[in-house]
C-alpha cells in the first residue's frame, strides 16, 4: 500500500482540506441553535409502505437535500488515487451522477436526482415547515428523532433489509456497532434503525498541544475551568454541546466511580446522567460554564480549529471530524497535535437518512429510488470515496469487504522500520463476540493519540459514549434561558455593589431628564 509520511497518513489534498473546514463549520452553525427549534413532538408514525420491484419505464425524480459538501463531488486529480489490495479508487463523476448511471444500468429505470443542500439542520427544518418537499434528507440524530416524533418520516421497506440482495449494501456492510445503537434506541416505540440508515458519525473531545497540556488533564472535561490554562482553551459556543461538557465535568467523580462503570445496565444511566435537566442539574451547569466563561479563550463555532494551529490556543474542544482535520493541518506544517477524549463520558454523534412523507407520497418508484442511493453510498468503494472527500467516518465497515478496513490501513499503519503498537478496530468492523485479529492496524505509538484515534477511537471510549437526547419543550425553554445568563448576563448573580451602581445610573438618568423637561417647559 502507498505511504507517503512520517505519520503514516497520505497528506490531505488541498481540496479535500478545504472541503471538511467548510463541512465541520456547518456542523458547528447547526449546533449553536440546535436547542431553539426542539419543541413539543407529536404526530402519529408513518403507516409502512410496501416496496415494490416493478420496474417503471418512466422517469423518477429525486429530490435529494443533503449537509453542504457532504458527498463526493468527484473531479479528482490522478495523482489523488487511491490504491488499496482490493482495487484503485477515484472520484471522477460526481457521486449523484454515477449513481443515475448505476440506477439506470441496474434497474433498467432512469432516474434524475435533483440534488440540493441546507446549511443547518435548522435550515432544513425550516425548509419543510415552509413547504418545501424533498423524498430524501440526511440531518442529525437529534433532528432524525425529531423528524420521527412528528412523524414526518416514511419506514425503510423490507425489501430494504434483506441482505440476500447484492444490492443492499447498507444492510450488508453497517457496522454491527453503529447497527445495534440504531436498533437499540426507540422514539414512540420503533428503533431508529426502521426509519433511519446512518451516513456518518464521530464523538467529541479535546485536541490538544502536548508540548503545554499532558494527555491526562486533556482527558477530562474539567480542563475547560482549569485555571492552570486561563485564557488557553476554549469551548463550543452552542448549548447542547456545552451542557453536555459541563455535566461532564460536574459528575466527574459518579461518572469514572468503579461502582458505575460496573453497573449492569451502565450505558443506560450513563446516558441518563448525561441528560439530566433537572432544575437542579441546570442550576449547577449554569454556575459551571460561568466559571469556564472566566477562564476559556473564546467560545467559539469555528475559529478553534485555526486557534490551535498557530498557538493561540493549546486545548479546544471539538468533535472528531474537525480533530482530524486539525492534526492534519497541524502537521503538514510539522507541528504535532493530539487528541483526547474526557474519561468521563463522550457524546456519540450521527448523520443519517431519512424519506420523508411530504416528498415520498407513497409513490413506491421514488421509495425505491431513495433506498437504491443510500444502498449505492454504502457500498464500499463509494463509502471510501466520500470518506476521503468529506473527512468523516462512515457507519459502514463493509461486511465481508475488506475495502474500508483497507483504507483505514492505508491511512494510518506505520511505516515501514517504524516502531508499532496494534489498535484493535474489531469492534466497529467485527460481528459482536466475534473473536478475530483480521481488524488490528500496526501504528506507530503517536498515531495511537492522534488521526487514528479521533477517527476510530477504541472501544473503551465508545463503551463511555452517549447520545444527546431531544429536549422537550419544557426542557429546552429552562437551558435556554440557562444558556442566556451564560453568554449574555444572569441578574441573579450581580453583586450588591452593582445593584447600588446601576440604581445610581438609573437616578442619574431620571434626574437629567426631568430637569431638561422642566428647562423646556420655562422656554414655551
Amino acid at each position: 500500500m502507498q505511504k507517503s509520511n512520517r505519520n503514516g497518513r497520505r497528506p490531505v489534498p488541498v481540496r479535500s482540506s478545504m472541503l471538511r473546514m467548510r463541512r465541520t463549520s456547518v456542523r458547528a452553525a447547526a449546533a449553536a441553535v440546535a436547542a431553539t427549534i426542539l419543541g413539543v413532538f407529536g404526530g402519529a408514525f408513518a403507516v409502512p409502505l410496501q416496496a415494490s420491484a416493478a420496474e417503471n419505464s418512466e422517469e423518477v425524480v429525486l429530490r435529494v437535500c443533503n449537509w453542504e459538501e457532504y458527498i463526493d463531488l468527484g473531479d479528482w486529480d490522478e495523482e489523488e488515487t487511491i490504491e488499496l489490495d482490493s482495487g484503485n479508487i477515484i472520484g471522477e463523476n460526481s457521486m449523484v451522477e454515477d449513481f443515475e448511471a448505476w440506477y439506470e444500468e441496474t434497474y433498467g429505470v432512469k432516474v434524475r436526482v435533483e440534488y440540493s443542500t441546507f446549511g443547518t439542520n435548522e435550515d432544513l427544518y425550516n425548509m419543510l415547515t415552509l413547504g418545501d418537499e424533498f423524498d430524501l434528507v440526511c440531518p442529525s440524530e437529534y433532528m432524525i428523532m425529531k423528524l420521527m416524533r412528528e412523524g414526518q418520516t416514511v419506514p425503510l421497506s423490507e425489501e430494504f433489509f434483506d441482505p440476500s440482495d447484492e444490492n443492499n449494501y447498507y444492510i450488508k456492510g453497517v457496522s454491527p456497532y453503529i447497527k445495534k445503537i440504531f436498533d437499540e434506541h426507540e422514539i414512540g416505540g420503533e428503533p431508529w434503525s426502521r426509519y433511519a440508515a446512518g451516513y456518518m458519525w464521530g464523538v467529541t473531545g479535546i485536541v490538544y498541544n502536548p508540548e503545554v497540556v499532558e494527555r491526562e488533564e486533556a482527558s477530562t472535561w474539567k480542563i475547560l475551568s482549569d485555571p492552570k490554562f486561563s485564557r488557553q482553551v476554549t469551548i463550543k459556543d452552542n448549548v447542547r454541546d456545552s451542557y453536555f461538557a459541563a455535566v461532564g465535568a460536574i459528575k466527574s467523580d459518579l461518572l469514572m466511580s468503579e461502582e458505575f462503570r460496573s453497573a449492569p445496565d451502565y450505558a443506560q444511566r450513563l446516558e441518563d446522567e448525561m441528560n439530566d435537566t433537572s432544575p437542579e442539574m441546570i442550576a449547577k451547569v449554569q454556575d459551571y460554564l460561568q466559571e469556564c466563561k472566566d477562564n476559556v479563550y473564546s467560545f467559539e463555532t469555528d475559529s478553534g480549529k485555526a486557534d490551535m494551529i498557530t498557538g493561540k490556543v493549546v486545548a479546544n474542544y471539538q468533535w472528531s471530524g474537525d480533530g482530524v482535520y486539525t492534526l492534519d493541518q497541524a502537521a503538514e506544517d510539522d507541528f504535532d497535535l493530539a487528541f483526547a477524549v474526557p474519561e468521563e463520558s463522550t457524546n456519540i454523534y450521527f448523520d443519517g437518512w431519512v424519506m420523508l412523507k411530504n416528498g415520498i407520497k407513497e409513490n413506491e418508484a421514488k421509495q425505491k429510488a431513495a433506498e437504491a442511493f443510500i444502498n449505492f453510498n454504502s457500498r464500499p468503494d463509494n463509502v471510501v470515496r466520500n470518506m476521503y472527500y468529506i473527512g468523516y467516518t462512515s457507519v459502514i465497515s463493509g461486511g465481508g469487504d475488506p475495502t474500508i478496513f483497507e483504507y483505514a490501513d492505508y491511512n494510518y499503519s506505520a511505516e515501514e522500520g517504524e516502531e508499532t503498537e496494534e489498535y484493535d478496530l474489531s469492534y466497529f468492523f467485527a460481528e459482536e463476540g466475534e473473536e478475530t485479529d483480521e481488524y488490528v492496524i500496526e501504528a506507530s505509538p503517536d498515531m495511537l493519540e492522534r488521526q487514528l484515534y479521533a477517527a476510530y477511537p477504541p472501544d473503551d471510549v465508545m463503551r463511555r459514549s452517549s447520545i444527546m437526547t431531544c429536549f422537550d419543550e419544557e426542557q429546552t425553554k429552562a437551558i435556554n434561558q440557562m444558556w442566556i445568563n451564560v453568554r449574555c448576563y444572569n441578574l441573579s448573580k450581580m453583586p450588591f455593589w452593582g445593584w447600588i451602581f446601576a440604581a445610581v445610573v438609573i437616578a442619574g438618568v431620571v434626574f437629567l431628564a426631568v430637569r431638561r423637561f422642566q428647562n423646556y417647559k420655562k422656554r414655551q
